[in-house]
């Protein structure tokens, strides 16, 4: 599969992710919906109300002493890092539970803008699992070095930037992954597609994090992202 330039455009990818939270209201897909936001709704409560009890002493135990000064400019930035990163665990852990939901997501979105009955293969549940955890051992093998940042006076301050851009790459690479596994393309070629269409797709799972980290709004921004992701990539794809 070859991608066209278009993609990498930032302005078009945002433009395919609201693209996908029009489509949700396609009487079409309505039935595809009901189970991925039902497990949304549950998981990102239970993480809104760790985060609500744990998260400031979290927060504070990770500025020294010697940087409580700067505590108006520190405690903002560790807020929204650790807003994202529990948000993000817990997206991880919801696409992992509704992966094969989104595959036949992925499957009925393509047959409804394209107006034709779908061709794509539905892929088995043991290979979507599989493919999920691939992506969730990628992530978590270069998330753990960027925790360690957190911890080290100094490159704390730069670690919600690089955590923030990590996280848009992560969503982007997630969310793409739905149709591109309907097209039989696999997790090491989807890193590499990503990759031609980098600014593109940074941008597209940078708003969809945003989104993601938004309480009530999240529980159907990840079916918006799949559903986005599908219109992107057939569109941009040769």
């Amino acid at each position: 599969m070859i991608l066209t330039k278009k993609g990498n455009n930032p302005a078009v990818a945002v433009g395919y992710f609201l693209k996908g939270l029009k489509l949700l209201a396609s009487p079409e897909l309505r039935s595809f919906l009901m189970i991925p936001i039902l497990i949304n709704l549950v998981l990102y409560s239970v993480a809104l109300t760790l985060g609500y009890y744990y998260m400031n002493d979290l927060i504070n135990s990770f500025i020294p002493g010697w940087l409580q000064w700067l505590d108006w400019i520190l405690w903002p930035l560790f807020f929204i890092c650790f807003f994202i990163a529990g948000f993000f665990t817990f997206t991880v852990m919801a696409n992992m539970i509704a992966a094969p939901f989104y595959g036949k997501l992925a499957a009925k979105t393509l047959a409804v803008i394209t107006g034709q009955a779908s061709t794509t293969v539905e892929q088995p549940i043991a290979k979507v699992m599989a493919a999920e955890f691939k992506r969730v051992a990628y992530l978590a093998g270069r998330a753990l070095p960027l925790l360690v940042l957190f911890i080290i006076p100094g490159l704390n301050v730069i670690a919600p930037f690089l955590w923030a851009l990590f996280g848009a790459w992560g969503m982007a690479l997630e969310y793409m992954a739905y149709p591109l596994e309907n097209e039989g393309v696999l997790f090491a070629e989807q890193k590499l597609l990503a990759k031609e269409i980098r600014l593109g797709a940074l941008s597209f799972g940078g708003l969809t994090m945003i989104g993601l980290t938004l309480p009530i709004l999240n529980i159907v921004v990840a079916p918006a992202a799949v559903i986005g992701a599908t219109v992107y990539i057939h569109d941009i794809k040769q």
